[in-house]
């Protein structure tokens, strides 16, 4: 464990071995952070692998546990992009150990995850959120501000593309910007959600917010979101180009919640676009 006031601490990866913990354990290492722990799934043929092989990085000397209390046994932070059951498992067991923040990227929580989310923030800040790319933040605000100058009678699409791997659909992303698009319009994304097209009576309903959900390949992540009226298109978008974007935002995001009290908080509030920001 560091002076959780610095900008120097140590940090526990959940599901190292994936696509998302891998880069985390490698952006972590090149900002010069201490790689305390990681977690894998028990079984898996990486529980006797040094997290730094795992990560394209010097060897570590630590190798990743199949639970979270072992792994984030010396940690201050705690980095999640897995799945909603196993993240508030994580959470849980986050009560045994010295990690007084999370970060967190999964995505899919169901309305009772969140209720448990809201619970662990009690007792340590979290950082929650469905994506920690800041060209992401901009494009929801750019996103929110058309929705509100267009108006009600514009057609509004989000088009997500992710790889082939990626369980969850729409992505937390896609729903993060439908949100920022519902609240232009005075609105929730509840309401104004329609679901997908499919079948013989599939209209589409005005004033309506529609998502299109396309896996193929590695994609990393594309977003857009369309404007349409009957004469004109708007499309704004982002492309993910490199994992490690969200990598250093979610780095961003810890060294931020190091110096908050408990709760739960997004990047809005780590960037003071809530007016919550350091």
């Amino acid at each position: 464990m560091t002076d959780q006031t610095s900008d120097s601490f140590s940090v526990a990866i959940a599901g190292v071995a994936g696509r998302m913990g891998r880069q985390l354990a490698a952006v972590s290492h090149r900002h010069g952070l201490t790689v305390a722990g990681g977690t894998e799934i028990a079984g898996s043929p990486h529980l006797d692998t040094d997290i730094g092989d795992l990560s394209g990085i010097p060897n570590l000397g630590v190798k990743p546990a199949s639970d979270p209390v072992t792994a984030a046994a010396k940690a201050d932070v705690w980095f999640d992009f897995t799945r909603p059951a196993a993240t508030i498992a994580a959470l849980e067991a986050l009560k045994h150990t010295p990690v007084r923040v999370a970060i967190i990227g999964t995505t899919g929580f169901s309305p009772a995850e969140e209720k448990a989310l809201e619970a662990a923030a009690g007792g340590l800040s979290i950082v929650k959120s469905g994506s920690f790319a800041l060209g992401i933040k901009m494009l929801e605000t750019l996103i929110r501000r058309a929705a509100a100058s267009l108006g009600p009678d514009w057609d509004i699409e989000v088009l997500e593309t992710h790889h082939n791997k990626k369980v969850d659909a729409p992505s937390g992303t896609a729903l993060m910007l439908g949100e920022a698009a519902a609240e232009g319009r005075g609105g929730t994304l509840d309401d104004l959600r329609t679901g997908p097209y499919d079948g013989p009576d599939a209209a589409r309903e005005p004033g309506k917010i529609g998502f299109s959900v396309r896996r193929m390949g590695g994609v990393i992540g594309e977003h857009s979101v369309s404007f349409g009226s009957d004469t004109e298109i708007v499309t704004l978008s982002h492309t993910s180009l490199d994992r490690a974007m969200f990598a250093e935002g979610a780095l961003k995001a810890a060294k931020w919640a190091l110096k908050q009290p408990p709760g739960l908080y997004s990047m809005d509030d780590v960037l003071g676009l809530s007016g919550n920001g350091a």
